[in-house]
């Protein structure tokens, strides 16, 4: 993939941790469809309500540290399972952020100035993202703003991405 875009859902808290994307007690479940209902739902966050926030999201918008905690694939697999291939923050778990690449999904670091343009949009409405990997461009479109933003990332990372992920990129390179 190369153009990730849907609606984005803001959950403004740092240190959102691995059992609060998938709880622990699913971890034993060997398809990834079997965690689709569970993502997030151990989130305790202000007016978040996981059965009407997650519809039709695609993004998710969020402070610092995200993903620390337990390492595992299951988390970004439980984003996956759920449409959510993008995550954007301050700052990530190494390791979290390190598997979201590896399953071909976007840990983007954005600048708090911009996280807090982001959550501003949020407020304002629905608010929907495009993010094209090969210009490394975020597009933004909400109430009354469109607005684009740039992010790094490095050119491994950029080809996890567009080939599908490490085993995708193992397959064809080794």
């Amino acid at each position: 993939m190369k153009e990730f875009k849907g609606k984005i859902l803001c959950l403004d808290r740092s240190d959102i941790n691995t059992d609060e994307i998938i709880p622990a007690k699913y971890l034993t479940e060997i398809e990834k469809k079997a965690m689709q209902p569970h993502l997030l739902e151990d989130l305790v966050l202000d007016g978040f309500n996981v059965k009407r926030d997650l519809k039709d999201v695609a993004i998710i918008v969020t402070r610092e540290n995200f993903g620390c905690g337990s390492s595992r694939e299951h988390a970004p697999w439980a984003l996956e399972v759920n449409g959510i291939y993008v995550v954007i923050a301050q700052s990530f778990a190494r390791i979290f952020r390190q598997n979201m690449f590896n399953c071909g999904m976007l840990a983007i670091t954005l600048k708090k100035q911009e996280i807090d343009i982001l959550f501003d949009c949020c407020k304002a409405g629905d608010t929907f993202l495009s993010v094209d990997v090969e210009t490394s461009l975020i597009q933004v479109t909400a109430p009354d703003k469109n607005l684009t933003l740039g992010f790094a990332i490095s050119e491994f990372d950029k080809t996890l991405v567009q080939t599908g992920g490490w085993l995708e990129y193992a397959d064809k390179n080794y």
